[in-house]
């Protein structure tokens, strides 16, 4: 027998066996728990799916020996609780547990609902501006669970629309001064009547590197000024903490803020309001859309997926392949208000040190604590999980985050696009009993995020509603690997490594960061590199990858505080050699020792500029 036809007969023989190995689960959006999961009787949810397959290893001695598939048909799939994955979902390495999109079909998993029944406003609405009568439409708010939903995001036929705010194009104003003691805030007086209930109106204001979000509790107009007061607990650690706060005579001027969430703002097209108080959300529809026909959606679930193991029990061998997900919600910037200290992680507490030093660091000014925003796809305590080819859109808050107790993981090959946070966070960033400047070391090193990949991802649009957010988020990691990834129209930061402002060594090492093509980024805000890095990581290396066009925003607070790259407070044993960048603006502030630069800038060679980003086999993720 040749070798030519004994490889055709050994891939036939393997073929045929793959087949009598498989136990594959079909699910559709026309099937019913009822069913038996086959491909003529599928199931009707992903969630009854996994708790077949695991019942076939619980219970066949011999599903440990097959592949267990669960295809998920075309079309939506509106949950009312996230999808849960546990320990017992757990496939082996040789047998991973697969849930996949059925072949040549796009399944949607969605946290949203659709909002329907869209009337033209007849009459006048209290509030809503001259501009806009006779051109907004409106419906009743959802009911989930017998209550009318709340929500920060809407979308009409897959755009965001823009919650109704006070923006006059690009431009924004600047507060006028701050009271600390009295917890106030001077503004000029807002250009809409401001009635005696302010009802929902927030405040979002523009904070070095960060913006935070403040509820409104009083405007009091004094001629051409308005006194400003705001709900708690936001007002307390708003006023109380020092970093980032507002801007007052700043290089670039004061603080840049908006209003944004009062009917009185309604007034462009593309612009919604939702009236908790008499249960409506109004629209002004843009040209062209038709509001009989148009496909509205509004989120009503945090989490899409949650996996979650233990350091004993772990969830492990799953992948997760070309599902898209879709329409989270974030609520607590309107129920808590949304001060967060760096990288969307918020503030819990925060006050400035007089004296100043800890016992750590004597020259620390400030304690924080902090809380971690929540993301659409969260796994914790997992192992050998992939996520390949996934899409994950339209999330208030972050896309994807593998919080901690993860290992050997691999996202490969997904799209993140308009997501209003984060699209990916990796690692711990502090816990919340655990002020934030303190070198992060546990006991058990197995609550150390290690050895997870995040390659070849294409990261669009994204930090889009927390300007402070960036592309990818690492915080607390070993021997990550974040590798010809694209990343580009963020606010911030593209990508960000290490946590802590600390030169103390701790859990962090061996993280590299290399091929990386990052381009229009801080678009919005300053003090801000297209790679960061905080604290000491021995053996991190940051390689051969490609930043450019830095955006140009006018209300930062100091117009020349940016960088291609940038190794922040703390930052040690790290090596910075053959990134190319249009030339050498590169910050190392109150680093560390053990800091290698070599060969970055416009002199490295055009085939490390040209290498960086999507290797050839995934540029085609970008058109999908």
């Amino acid at each position: 027998m040749n070798w030519i036809r004994y490889t055709i007969l050994l891939a036939a023989l393997m073929i045929c066996c793959e087949v009598f190995s498989q136990q594959v689960i079909w699910v559709a959006p026309n099937g019913s728990n009822a069913n038996d999961g086959s491909k003529e009787s599928p199931f009707g949810s992903i969630d009854i799916a996994l708790r077949k397959a695991r019942e076939l290893r619980r219970l066949d001695s011999t599903s440990s020996l097959k592949d267990i598939i669960i295809n998920v048909r075309g079309g939506v799939y509106n949950l009312y609780e996230p999808i849960f994955v546990r320990p017992e979902d757990s496939g082996t390495p040789e047998h991973p547990l697969l849930i996949q999109a059925a072949p040549e079909e796009k399944p949607v998993v969605s946290g949203g609902v659709n909002v329907t029944g869209w009337n033209k406003v007849k009459g006048n609405v209290e509030g809503l501006p001259t501009v806009a009568r006779g051109k907004v439409w409106e419906a009743d708010i959802p009911k989930v669970g017998g209550r009318n939903i709340e929500f920060r995001q809407l979308w009409v036929n897959g755009r965001k629309a823009v919650r109704c705010r006070e923006v006059d194009g690009n431009n924004l104003k600047r507060i006028l001064s701050v009271d600390k003691q009295k917890e106030e805030m001077w503004v000029e007086a807002p250009s809409f009547k401001v009635s005696k209930d302010v009802a929902q109106i927030e405040i979002v204001l523009h904070e070095m590197w960060a913006t935070a979000i403040l509820r409104v509790k009083s405007i009091d107009v004094v001629g051409n000024k308005a006194r400003l007061t705001f709900y708690q607990p936001e007002s307390r650690i708003h006023f109380e903490h020092p970093w980032p706060s507002a801007v007052v005579d700043g290089q670039n001027g004061n603080s840049a803020y908006y209003f944004t969430n009062a009917i009185q703002l309604l007034d462009e097209p593309g612009e919604w309001y939702l009236d908790l108080n008499h249960g409506k959300v109004y629209y002004w529809p843009k040209t062209g859309e038709d509001m009989a026909t148009a496909k509205v959606v509004a989120p009503v679930l945090e989490q899409l997926m949650k996996m979650e193991g233990s350091l004993d029990r772990q969830v492990s061998n799953i992948i997760i392949k070309d599902i898209s997900f879709q329409h989270t919600t974030w609520l607590r910037p309107s129920l808590q208000g949304h001060v967060p200290l760096q990288a969307g992680m918020y503030l819990l507490d925060a006050y400035k040190l007089k004296p100043k030093g800890t016992p750590e660091k004597r020259g620390l000014d400030n304690q924080g604590w902090i809380g971690r925003p929540p993301a659409g796809n969260e796994i914790s305590g997992a192992n050998n999980i992939l996520f390949q080819h996934c899409d994950f859109r339209h999330m208030a808050s972050a896309g994807l985050d593998l919080i901690d107790g993860t290992s050997q993981n691999l996202v490969q090959g997904c799209v993140f696009k308009d997501i209003g946070g984060n699209a990916i966070q990796v690692g711990t960033f502090s816990p919340e009993n655990f002020e934030t400047h303190l070198p992060f070391d546990p006991n058990d090193q197995r609550m150390i995020s290690s050895y997870d990949r995040i390659e070849n991802n294409y990261i669009d649009d994204v930090t889009n509603e927390d300007w402070g957010c960036v592309g990818i988020a690492a915080g607390c990691v070993r021997n990550i690997n974040i590798e010809h990834n694209e990343i580009c129209n963020v606010a911030y930061t593209g990508i960000s490594v290490g946590w802590g402002w600390t030169k103390a060594l701790n859990c962090m090492r061996s993280n590299r960061v290399h091929a990386n093509y990052i381009h229009h980024y801080a678009n919005h805000m300053y003090d801000v590199a297209g790679i960061y890095t905080l604290s000491a990581q021995p053996g991190t290396s940051i390689t051969e990858n490609c930043v450019d066009s830095i955006g140009y925003s006018p209300y930062v607070h100091d117009p020349e505080h940016w960088f291609y790259l940038y190794l922040d407070e703390g930052s040690s044993y790290i090596t910075v050699k053959n990134n190319w960048c249009p030339k050498e603006k590169f910050l190392a502030n109150a680093n560390g020792p053990g800091n290698t630069w070599e060969n970055n800038g416009p002199m490295v060679a055009d085939s490390i500029k040209n290498a960086a980003g999507l290797l050839p086999g995934f540029k085609t993720i970008k058109h999908e």
